[in-house]
């Protein structure tokens, strides 16, 4: 594997910082105190072209390849983890889903526009009593001549009150459990459908996350994505991509923490030195330095495989387990080395801390990631092809990677 980025995701990279770095730093820390959320940010990412990177440039979108995917995560979460979540909702959960799985009218139809980024997608299996249960999903979808009539409930959904596009799981059969889940596409403004906000969150105060709620809402059979029964199929590939956002986005706040580290430890004197002098606090800084390239290896491994076009299940675990652990390891570190001010709103550290400790929940809890690799090693478990598609796009595959 050469670890050297050529220019294309160099050129990538640094116009997502810059981005983020214009529109939501200088307000970031105001918007999060608040819990206020910009949903013009989302659409300036559209404009951009953020919202459509990896997706190929015949449905809209960039046709970057994963490893950029990867850098613009990596940026957007440096500076607040909110934006990385929109990358991994609008485009690793739905997007991604919809380019791997939906027929070409049904690209045409929703794919184009969030890969243009005119409309915004997002993503709804968890439930208020399913998350790693997948198969315990409770939202049912009941066959009516050419619809389908759906109830139910979803929570903890990011771009609740804002996405237009939902891709939605439901069982069309509970006592199938997994067997018995499809995938539909809704749009908010059909009857029946309504959506909430969660509030007093502990992290990410700056997103949009709600609860979609299905009151015989009427879904039309070309809504649906895949066929019967292959809803928890095209779920669990969706979180392949899910989970590679959220670990590329770690490795992001593993680096923001790191700064903000780098920078008080030239800043703050204790017994007439700098406390970058101390020993423990080396330690603690060498730690993030560990977690950052390790978490990144990981994470280039699995957009490796991902251009490849090769199933990259056990890979995309290990990186989401271990870059979101060592992403809430830095983050408890900085506040550490801040003292008394890393404990306060004067630093961002204290937000980091807030929002590191979520993605070691969701996309798969640490626990649910210990018993895959578990699985993986002593056999347990092996993965059959999956369709998947080719990288989305061929730029690359002809430049001379440079040095970085």
């Amino acid at each position: 594997m050469d670890f050297r980025l050529n220019e294309e995701q160099r050129q990538v990279r640094d116009m997502v910082r810059e981005f983020a770095e214009r529109e939501v730093a200088p307000h970031i820390q105001e918007w999060d105190q608040k819990s206020e959320f910009h949903p013009e940010v989302l659409y300036k990412m559209g404009e951009q072209g953020i919202l459509g990177i990896p997706i190929p440039e015949r449905y809209g979108g960039g046709g970057f390849d994963y490893v950029s995917f990867a850098l613009a995560c990596e940026e957007m979460e440096a500076v607040d983890t909110f934006l990385r979540v929109v990358m991994s909702v609008h485009v690793g959960l739905n997007s991604l889903t919809l380019h791997q799985w939906a027929t070409e009218e049904q690209k045409e139809k929703w794919l184009r526009p969030q890969a243009e980024g005119t409309k915004l997608g997002t993503f709804g299996l968890t439930e208020p009593g399913a998350g790693s249960d997948a198969g315990n999903i409770q939202t049912r979808a009941v066959k009516d001549g050419d619809h389908y009539v759906l109830n139910g409930e979803k929570a903890w959904i990011s771009l609740a009150n804002t996405a237009d596009h939902m891709l939605v799981f439901a069982t069309l059969d509970p006592e199938q459990k997994h067997r018995g889940l499809a995938a539909f596409v809704l749009e908010r403004g059909m009857e029946g459908l309504t959506t909430g906000s969660f509030h007093a969150k502990l992290g990410v105060r700056a997103g949009d996350t709600g609860w979609i709620a299905f009151n015989n809402v009427r879904v039309p059979a070309e809504n649906m994505i895949g066929e019967e029964g292959e809803g928890f199929k095209i779920a669990m590939s969706a979180i392949d991509q899910g989970r590679f956002t959220v670990a590329a986005g770690a490795v992001g706040l593993i680096r923001a923490s790191l700064d903000a580290s780098r920078s008080y430890c030239h800043e703050r004197e204790a017994f007439g030195q700098e406390i970058g002098q101390f020993q423990l606090v080396k330690q603690m800084v060498s730690k993030m330095v560990a977690g950052y390239e390790t978490s990144r290896l990981l994470v280039m491994q699995a957009a490796e495989l991902k251009n490849r076009g090769e199933r990259n299940t056990r890979e995309t675990s290990l990186a989401k387990w271990i870059s979101c652990d060592q992403a809430f390891n830095a983050a408890n570190d900085a506040i550490q080395i801040h003292g008394a001010y890393g404990f306060s709103g004067e630093y961002p550290v204290e937000r980091y801390m807030r929002n590191s400790r979520g993605a070691v929940i969701y996309e798969g809890t640490r626990e649910i990631h210990q018993l895959l690799q578990a699985d993986y090693a002593l056999g347990y478990r092996a993965d059959r092809p999956l369709r998947c598609p080719q990288p989305p796009a061929q730029a690359w595959e002809t430049q001379t990677a440079t040095a970085d």
